[in-house]
């Protein structure tokens, strides 16, 4: 079985695959594959330098003029997804492959760009994690020390919930009063799912 794990920052996600993993499941962390992949494959690399010339050099990619070129324009950074994407997806179907020739069943893919990359595809069941607004503010100020007026502006320049909710199969409102009552919460959610699988 697959889980596709999805959600903004501060709602809970971590403690969701967390809970996933005490029931024997493999985490693919897509943050980690990406990453991965701009230093170790060449192939990404170099349709990387070809739309973007000069962002590599001696195989390595300036992330820094990277990230200046394509966030100051909505084409370039569509340009990077449709280069990025297949080759995280092919690197996650990879990894999973491997796993799986290892005796393991259960996987969690973790995207909050989840479908957009098509890793949604992959997955047999996609869950959203959620919370409310001012408590997530509160989580990422307390992990990151930042202000809350910066904790909201993240919040608010990411994907509304309404986006997720429409998506995917289940979603998790995180409203607890602590980490371990969602977490447990969470390891009798997907322990369920996989159950009925």
């Amino acid at each position: 079985m697959i889980i596709g794990i999805t959600g903004g920052t501060g709602a809970g996600k971590t403690t969701a695959l967390k809970a996933i993993e005490r029931l024997g499941g493999f985490i693919i962390d897509c943050d980690e594959v990406y990453h991965s992949l701009l230093k170790n494959s060449r192939e990404m690399k170099e349709e990387i330098n070809r739309r973007f010339p000069g962002v590599v050099s001696d195989d390595t990619v300036d992330t820094k003029k990277l990230g200046a070129i394509v966030f100051k324009s909505e084409e370039s950074l569509r340009d990077l997804d449709n280069i990025t994407h297949p080759h995280v997806v092919e690197e996650t179907k990879r990894r999973i492959e491997k796993e799986r020739q290892r005796g393991c069943g259960i996987f969690a893919i973790d995207a909050i760009g989840l479908f957009e990359c098509g890793l949604g595809a992959l997955c047999d069941v996609t869950v959203f994690v959620t919370a409310p607004r001012e408590i997530r503010a509160k989580r990422i100020m307390n992990r990151e020390n930042i202000s809350m007026e910066y904790a909201m502006m993240r919040i608010d320049s990411q994907k509304k919930d309404e986006f997720f909710r429409k998506r995917c199969t289940y979603t998790l409102e995180n409203n607890f009063d602590s980490e371990k009552s969602f977490s447990e919460y969470c390891y009798g959610f997907f322990n369920n799912i996989i159950r009925r699988d």
